[in-house]
C-alpha cells in the first residue's frame, strides 16, 4: 500500500511539474516579446529625439538668418494664405505640424480661423515660408 501511495504521489508531482513548465514557458515567451518591444520603442524614441534636436537647430538657424534690424511690422498670418502655402509645399497637416512643433489639430484650427499662432510659432512659420518643396522634403526625411 505504501508503494502505491508513493507511486501516486510521484505521478502527481511529475504531472504538476509538466503543467507548470508549460504555463511558465508561455510567460517566458510573452516576457521576452515585451522586452524586445520595449527596446525597439526606446530606440524609436531616441531616434525621434535626435530628429527633434536637428529640426530645432535648423529652425533656430533659419530664424537667425533674418535681418538683425527689427521689421517695422510683425509678420502677417492669414488662415487662407497659410493653407495655400501648405498645399503648395504638398504638406499634410501632420507633416506641417511636426515641422512647426504643433499638432495636426492645431494646424486645422489655424486654417479654420479658430485660433492663431503664438509668437514662437510665427517665427517658425516665417522660416517655413522661406523653404521650398525639396528642402521641406529633406527635413521630413531626416
Amino acid at each position: 500500500m505504501a508503494n502505491l501511495t508513493s507511486m501516486l504521489k510521484d505521478e502527481i508531482s511529475r504531472i504538476s511539474r509538466k503543467e507548470m513548465r508549460a504555463e511558465t514557458e508561455k510567460l517566458k515567451k510573452a516576457s521576452s516579446q515585451y522586452r524586445s518591444d520595449i527596446a525597439s520603442l526606446k530606440r524609436r524614441a531616441s531616434s525621434l529625439e535626435q530628429q527633434v534636436g536637428r529640426l530645432e537647430k535648423l529652425v533656430s538657424k533659419l530664424a537667425g538668418e533674418a535681418p538683425t534690424s527689427e521689421p517695422a511690422s510683425k509678420p502677417r498670418f492669414t488662415a487662407k494664405g497659410f493653407k495655400s502655402h501648405r498645399d503648395r509645399l504638398g504638406l499634410s497637416a501632420e507633416a506641417a505640424g511636426s515641422l512647426l512643433g504643433v499638432s495636426a489639430q492645431t494646424i486645422y484650427s489655424w486654417e479654420a480661423g479658430k485660433s492663431s499662432p503664438r509668437a514662437v510659432q510665427m517665427e517658425r512659420i516665417v522660416a517655413l515660408r522661406r523653404l521650398g518643396k525639396r528642402e521641406v522634403a529633406d527635413l521630413l526625411n531626416r
